[in-house]
């Protein structure tokens, strides 16, 4: 369970750490240490003590907290932690690590090898997430490449027996691998995008589970509500919300559409995106033009200036009118500020159209994942 926030906006949460059977705190400091060191961030940055729990914790210092991502904002984080020589990967790594040291809320974890799974899978996400590009639909009876998948009436789309989870992950969401794009809508994308992180780390980190998931690919999709219960975290609740500016890349995050008429038109309900680290999420129809936060915001305010009535009664959205509406407003100062202010704000409950803005109070991120400490756990197949 994830603890409250802390009372100040001035004290990051950070993670929480659990010692190995028989690991003594001292041996778990020193190693939590050179973790941080092989990540680029220095043990003065940070404030590490055990915790009541019996594992030890670390966050930001107060200093550091204030200096990196004021009022928990990391959306600048990247470039405050820019070096020279760095390696995108390596840059992408410590990003993630600061975030979570940021944490407004404990990020626990059972194990040093919990924690650097999980910041790894965090790269693997943002990384796939970048080399997506789909086609926009929002049923499920879209294409998928047949030489990995066939669909089930009942249970979605199927892995081939004999192809691996991997392989057929990225034939679906990357066009350099089979030179087409298929049809998703931004929800299902982001399935098949974390679920292709997750594979890709449990290759090395638990062989074990990775096939036992394939091997439920196979027999039925785990799909909707049951990929969220068996592979995601959520960090954050309405009672105790996220602040609004805090991502941490490879987390899952959904924009809420908060005009009632807008959201009445299949799939701009919100919009389910990766965050990817530097201020920007992905944009699975085009992703050479990843969002910004506040461009994001804006677009979803101006689905209400969209919405069309085809010949046969059913509603659409016109792209065309939103993307020139978006554009004049990010560029008209006033306009932009009035829209952001109430973009910006938290998200009304499910169901409600009031006074609330685009912002999810959560996010959502892999469960854990190494042998003895994953709770993944696969649903029963008849």
């Amino acid at each position: 369970m994830l603890s409250a926030a802390p009372s100040s906006t001035h004290h990051a949460a950070g993670l929480r750490v659990q010692p190995r059977p028989g690991q003594a705190l001292a041996g778990l400091q020193t190693r939590l240490f050179d973790w941080l060191q092989a990540h680029g961030v220095e043990p003065r940055a940070v404030q590490c003590h055990a915790d009541a729990s019996g594992g030890v914790r670390l966050r930001l210092t107060p200093e550091m907290l204030a200096a990196w991502t004021p009022g928990f904002d990391t959306l600048a984080l990247a470039t405050t932690l820019q070096r020279d020589g760095d390696t995108p990967d390596a840059a992408l790594a410590r990003e993630i690590v600061v975030a979570m040291l940021a944490a407004p809320q404990t990020m626990p974890f059972d194990s040093v090898d919990e924690l650097e799974a999980r910041v790894s899978v965090r790269g693997h996400i943002v990384r796939a997430a970048a080399r997506t590009a789909l086609a926009f639909r929002t049923d499920d009876a879209a294409e998928r490449p047949t030489e990995y998948w066939h669909y089930d009436e009942d249970h979605g789309f199927l892995l081939h027996e004999g192809q691996p989870l991997i392989d057929a992950l990225r034939a679906a969401t990357q066009p350099e691998a089979t030179g087409r794009r298929y049809d998703f809508s931004c929800y299902r994308a982001t399935e098949y995008v974390i679920l292709l992180g997750i594979a890709q780390e449990l290759a090395t980190r638990n062989p074990a589970l990775l096939e036992a998931i394939t091997q439920a690919s196979r027999r039925r999709a785990i799909r909707s509500g049951a990929f969220h219960e068996v592979f995601l975290t959520e960090f954050g609740s309405m009672a105790q919300p996220v602040p609004p500016r805090y991502y941490v890349p490879g987390a899952r995050v959904w924009f809420r559409n908060p005009h009632e008429g807008s959201a009445d038109v299949e799939g701009y309900e919100g919009s389910w995106v990766i965050y990817l680290g530097g201020g920007r999420f992905s944009n699975f129809w085009k992703r050479e033009q990843p969002y910004g936060f506040e461009q994001k915001c804006v677009e979803i305010h101006h689905w209400r200036h969209g919405v069309q009535t085809g010949a046969d009664g059913a509603l659409r959205m016109n792209e065309d009118i939103v993307e020139r509406r978006t554009a004049a407003t990010l560029a008209h100062p006033k306009r932009r500020a009035a829209v952001l202010a109430r973009m910006q704000r938290l998200r009304d409950p499910q169901g409600v159209y009031a006074a609330g803005g685009c912002i999810d109070a959560t996010r959502e991120f892999p469960r854990p994942l190494c042998p003895g400490t994953s709770t993944i756990a696969l649903p029963v197949l008849a």
